[in-house]
Formats: C-alpha cells, sequence, structure tokens
C-alpha cells in the first residue's frame, strides 16, 4: 500500500528536523470557538517566498488558504516596511509590529542539483519576537501547489492548535451541457479548485461518490446501462469493479471508517432498508427491517455507530442505530424534513440538509439531536461533506433560475461561506482524508 501511495502522488516529500530551531510550545495565537459567533481573523504577513516566479506562487497558495480558513487576515505586501532578502536572518519585529502583523511567514524556495525544489519557510510571533515553526521540503517541481498546501496546514495547526484541511482533495459530479442533456462525471480537484480531472468519461448518470479512508479508492452510483449499481474506482489505476449486483435500486454508498466495508440503502418492492457488505468476503448484512425508505447511512468514526434518514415517522427525519442495527432512534424533531445526514471525522456532530419552508439548510446537531444549528439556507442547498478536521463543511447549492448547481464552504460559525470555482457545474462533493 505504501508503494501505490507513492506512485499514486508521486511526489518525494521529507520533512528535515531542524532547519532553525522551533520556539518553545506557546498559547495559540487564535482560539476556536464554534460557539462564538465570528471569529476576528488574525492579521498575518506573508511575503513573497524567494526565489523567482514559482516560489512566489507558492507564498501565494498559502496566502489564499489561509483567507479562505476565516481564521486569518494576510496583510497587504504594500503596507511592508521590511524587504526580505534574507529568511534565515531574524526579521525586524518593529517593522511588522507596526503594520499589526501578529504572525509573519517568510520562505525560500531553490532548485536541487537533482531537480526536486527545496521550499523552506519560517513562522515567526511578531510580539513575542520568536519563531514559533521552521521546517523545508524536497518535491518533483510538478507538485508545487501541494507543498504550499502543506506549509499551511502546517501554519494553520501551530497557530489554532487545530489540524489544517488544505492537503486535500474533493470527489464531485462534474455537470455540463444543456439541463435537458446533461452530461455528469466523476471529477477529482484540489480542495481550493485547483488542478480537476475528469475520473469518468461517459454519458451514463453518476451520483455520491465517497472516498475510502485510504484516499485511494472511491465508491459511487452509475446508472450504467440503465441498471443502478455501485461501483469502486481506484484512484491510481483506473481500474473499477461493480461491488454487487443487487434487485432494485441501490443508494448512498459510503465506506465504513476501516474501509473494509461499505455500508448502502438497497430498494425493494417499494421500500428501502439499509445493509452493509463485507469488500472482503462480498456478503451482505440487512441492518434494518421497515416498510419505508431507510437511506443515506453514514458511520460515526469509530464505527460503532451510524445515522440514516427515515420516512417511517411519515417525513423524512433522523435516526441513529448501533452498528449492528441495534437501538435505532429518532434524533431529529424540528420543523421539516431531515436528509443526507454525515457524522463529523471529530464524532461531536452530524451535519444534514433541512427542507423547511420551501428553503433547503445546512446545519448540524450532536449525535443525540441537541444542539441543532442552521449554518446556512437557500433555494436549494444540499449534500454535506466535512473536511478532514471537522471544523468546515462543502455542499452543492442550486441558485433560483441558476443554469446547474455550484459548490460552496461554510464553517461552523456560519459566517465564512465561500464560492468553490470549479470549471462547470458541479455538485455532490465529498472530502477526502488528509494526505500522506
Amino acid at each position: 500500500m505504501e508503494m501505490l501511495r507513492r506512485n499514486f502522488f508521486r511526489l518525494l516529500m521529507v520533512l528535515v528536523a531542524g532547519w532553525g530551531l522551533i520556539a518553545s510550545p506557546a498559547n495559540a495565537l487564535v482560539e476556536i470557538n464554534i460557539n462564538k459567533g465570528n471569529v476576528e481573523p488574525l492579521p498575518i504577513a506573508i511575503t513573497d517566498f524567494l526565489q523567482g516566479e514559482l516560489a512566489q506562487k507558492i507564498s501565494g497558495v498559502i496566502a489564499a488558504d489561509l483567507k479562505r480558513s476565516g481564521l486569518f487576515a494576510p496583510i497587504d505586501k504594500g503596507a511592508f516596511i521590511e524587504k526580505i532578502s534574507n529568511p534565515d536572518a531574524t526579521p525586524r519585529f518593529e517593522d511588522w509590529k507596526v503594520i499589526n502583523a501578529q504572525a509573519l511567514v517568510i520562505g525560500r524556495v531553490t532548485q536541487e542539483g537533482d531537480g526536486r525544489l527545496k521550499a523552506e519557510f519560517r513562522l515567526w510571533d511578531t510580539f513575542a519576537g520568536q519563531q514559533m515553526l521552521g521546517q523545508q521540503f524536497y518535491t518533483q517541481p510538478e507538485n508545487w501547489r501541494r507543498v504550499a498546501h502543506i506549509i499551511a496546514d502546517a501554519i494553520y495547526e501551530r497557530i489554532t492548535g487545530e489540524k489544517g484541511y488544505f492537503d486535500t482533495r474533493i470527489v464531485y459530479v462534474a455537470e455540463s451541457g444543456p439541463k435537458n442533456a446533461r452530461k455528469r462525471q466523476l471529477a477529482i480537484m484540489d480542495q481550493d479548485g485547483a488542478n480537476s480531472r475528469a475520473l469518468t468519461n461517459s454519458n451514463d448518470i453518476v451520483l455520491t461518490p465517497r472516498f475510502s479512508p485510504n484516499r485511494q479508492e472511491i465508491t459511487y452510483m452509475s446508472f450504467e446501462n440503465q441498471q443502478p449499481r455501485v461501483y469502486l474506482l481506484q484512484l491510481e489505476t483506473g481500474q473499477r469493479e461493480v461491488v454487487g449486483n443487487f434487485p432494485g435500486m441501490t443508494f448512498a454508498p459510503r465506506f465504513s471508517p476501516d474501509g473494509q466495508r461499505v455500508i448502502m440503502s438497497l430498494q425493494q418492492e417499494g421500500n428501502a432498508n439499509i445493509y452493509t457488505m463485507d469488500l472482503r468476503s462480498r456478503t451482505t448484512t440487512r441492518l434494518t427491517n421497515t416498510a419505508a425508505i431507510d437511506t443515506s447511512p453514514s458511520y460515526s468514526p469509530d464505527g460503532s455507530r451510524i445515522v440514516f434518514e427515515s420516512d417511517r415517522g411519515g417525513k423524512q427525519q433522523l435516526y441513529v442505530m448501533g452498528a449492528d442495527g441495534s437501538g435505532q432512534t429518532r434524533i431529529s424533531f424540528g420543523d421539516g424534513s431531515y436528509s443526507t445526514p454525515v457524522w463529523s471525522p471529530r464524532g461531536d456532530l452530524i451535519a444534514f440538509t433541512k427542507q423547511s419552508g420551501g428553503k433547503f439548510s445546512i446545519g448540524v446537531m450532536k449525535p443525540d439531536g441537541s444542539g441543532e444549528r442552521i449554518l446556512t439556507t437557500g433555494f436549494h442547498n444540499e449534500g454535506p461533506t466535512w473536511a478532514p478536521n471537522g471544523r468546515v463543511l462543502m455542499f452543492f447549492r442550486q441558485n433560483a433560475g441558476a443554469g446547474g448547481p455550484q459548490l460552496y464552504s461554510i464553517d461552523l460559525t456560519g459566517y465564512n461561506e465561500q464560492l468553490v470555482q470549479t470549471q462547470g457545474f458541479a455538485s455532490d462533493p465529498a472530502w477526502s482524508p488528509l494526505m500522506e
């Protein structure tokens, strides 16, 4: 598996400890409190990395990542007083304090004799006059964007105390063409919308792509040859296989946290129930048995529980049960109907789509149904997916009169909503785990 990972990413990246001394741990400069409301972003100065155009592109991606998080406010370079010419030298802290730069990032990119890039950076606490972090990486030139995302993650984690989410990818359904002849393909891109490429190329309808925990394969639905089936697609090789041939319709496949099973909804004789399939033995186990529609199952991070939606009470609501189907308990009781639940990677929240009053909202609640909070409401919002740090959600939105759906992200404060740029229309996003 490790060899596959290396071949797939084509990335030789080595973190070299010891490029500068890391200051002793200090209190995080930014405290994330999801109940606090609008977090005041931290003013941060990110200088153009030395030397050359590619170095400046790397620092530009770092600044864009941090700004989109809503927790950082990169300072306009026109306000900089000190011009950094030697990243190894201690900066003039007074020049940065006067423009209220509470943190400072400087760096350099050089090319090794073997053609690899060497990217190095330092993170400074300007008011304390201390270096907070210093690291360097080696990689192939074509992977410069990934280096930038990794550096942004390191800065985010050091300052906030939370894992970053920038070195991740999104798999989604790319939509093109007129409404009456819409083409839908699976596509994959970096979390910021860059490096998009198609994974399928046919006129068959594809739905609900989901990453495996090891990031090397996805599961999705396809109506190939007018038959709804669940497929596994290997991202490295492009090889795919049918998970199983089931009578009736199959919906919403998703991996278990250990990657050994796929959980899904199978429709038979007008009702739908939740099943799991062991990917090694290909045996299925039925978890629900109702004359209703049970669908959209999602495991808790430890694999012990499952959240799903069901209309067994008359309209779509959220239910939680044990991984073996025991203890099925309703957790949503607000006005309207609830759908597309997905458990946070942190285990503390469940995201959902809520339809009420003719509008669609994206919200979160605790696993026992308490603490429901609506993050955003629109004409048609649907399909939330979690960033691997459990602090940001992505979803798709169809605006009234718009030609097609688009992807958006929003953090748990509900204030930092951002359009995610894609090459065309996009729906059904799924966030990968952190890459390695």
